[in-house]
């Protein structure tokens, strides 16, 4: 058992800083929303009746779009596209897919490669692919459940005001949507490019994210 808690110790701690933020966002959120009511001459709620609101899923699957979509986009450009001196990058001259040799695939695959890694055809190219292909599903699946959510949310609003609804379509190309979203994305996007840049020149010893502290600037694609 300590063994399992050790080997996926990673995962069970960010999943349990979640889970522990995620309670918090629904606390606040419960609190926030109630001072809102209770300013404009309406009733509280109560915790369960929040977090099963349209309310607190628009303001959750915003943010889960906007990491996946962050997730999905860095698998795929850094496939390609390299940044001199950061352990984030692949060396220079390895751009692009790399060869069935380097990715252990096909004759190359070893003992204890996946069964799908030494297939051929359609279930090695998905295989190849099956993380990016995950993490943009995902942030579809999410972005799809923010608009509605999101609709739902933002229909309330105008009722209240005594303005007609509006459809699916007209909320996804409202200015009110796309102003949600695009501040998720370009926080995500900003952070994404501080950690390429400063870790460069920055470093964090022991961290697999950071190159070694006696690495050369230029180093790339190495770590500590």
């Amino acid at each position: 058992m300590r063994r399992l808690i050790r080997d996926n110790a990673l995962a069970s701690c960010f999943l349990l800083l979640f889970l522990l933020s995620l309670a918090g966002q629904s606390v606040a959120g419960t609190a926030a929303y109630n001072e809102d009511q209770v300013a404009e001459g309406g009733a509280p709620v109560t915790w369960l009746q929040y977090v099963t609101s349209s309310t607190f899923a628009v303001d959750v699957a915003e943010n889960w779009q906007s990491e996946y979509l962050q997730f999905f986009l860095y698998i795929i450009i850094t496939v390609w596209l390299i940044q001199r001196g950061s352990p984030e990058s692949k060396e220079g001259g390895e751009e692009g897919l790399e060869s069935d040799a380097e990715q252990k695939v096909g004759p190359f695959a070893g003992a204890r490669s996946p069964a799908w890694a030494a297939a051929a055809g359609w279930r090695r190219t998905l295989f190849s692919h099956s993380l990016g292909i995950a993490m943009g599903l995902i942030f579809l699946l999410s972005w799809l459940a923010q608009s509605v959510a999101g609709l739902a949310a933002y229909d309330e609003e105008r009722l209240a005001r005594l303005e007609d609804p509006v459809g699916w379509v007209g909320y996804v190309t409202s200015a009110e949507f796309w102003n949600r979203t695009l501040q998720n994305w370009q926080s995500e996007f900003l952070a994404v490019a501080s950690m390429v840049l400063l870790a460069i020149f920055l470093r964090e010893r022991g961290s697999p994210q950071s190159k070694k502290v006696g690495d050369p600037h230029s180093a790339t694609a190495s770590s500590g």
